[in-house]
């Protein structure tokens, strides 16, 4: 198994529908610098040959920074996705949507490279990464 590559391996997430793909803009909601980025790379998934890689809340995403600060833009790292607009329900019932897409710019340990993070961060991503949710202000 020489060569293959390791990604940063997490819990199993319940059943989200995934609002997004390969070639979303997508806003950044951390204080990092960066203001803008487009996801490039969902590494945890396993799909069908061909099919258009897609990502829904709690997931792990590679992007590429578009906008923001001389030094972030034209980088490629990871990032956890926080915020959807494509509704997904919740256990409970409870249809739930955001304003945006937004992701938070993370190490690949998973430890978040800002100290703040903007705006409410979905339950489901909390808890599937509690560093993350240490730094939310809001859980919706």
């Amino acid at each position: 198994m020489a060569g293959k590559r390791k990604y940063l391996i997490t819990a199993p997430r319940g059943k989200v529908n995934e609002g997004l793909q390969v070639g979303s803009y997508v806003a950044v909601a951390d204080n990092s610098g960066a203001r803008e980025a487009m996801i490039i790379n969902v590494p945890l998934l396993k799909t069908r040959l061909r099919r258009v890689p897609f990502a829904g809340i709690g997931d792990l995403v590679i992007v590429s920074i578009k906008k923001g600060t001389p030094q972030l833009r034209k980088q490629v790292t990871y990032a956890v996705v926080i915020r959807q607009r494509r509704p997904f329900k919740r256990p409970d019932g409870v249809w739930v949507s955001f304003d945006d897409n937004a992701v938070v710019l993370v190490n690949p340990d998973g430890t978040p490279r800002a100290s703040e993070i903007r705006g409410p961060v979905a339950r489901e991503a909390a808890e599937r990464w509690p560093k993350v949710a240490k730094l939310a202000t809001m859980i919706v």
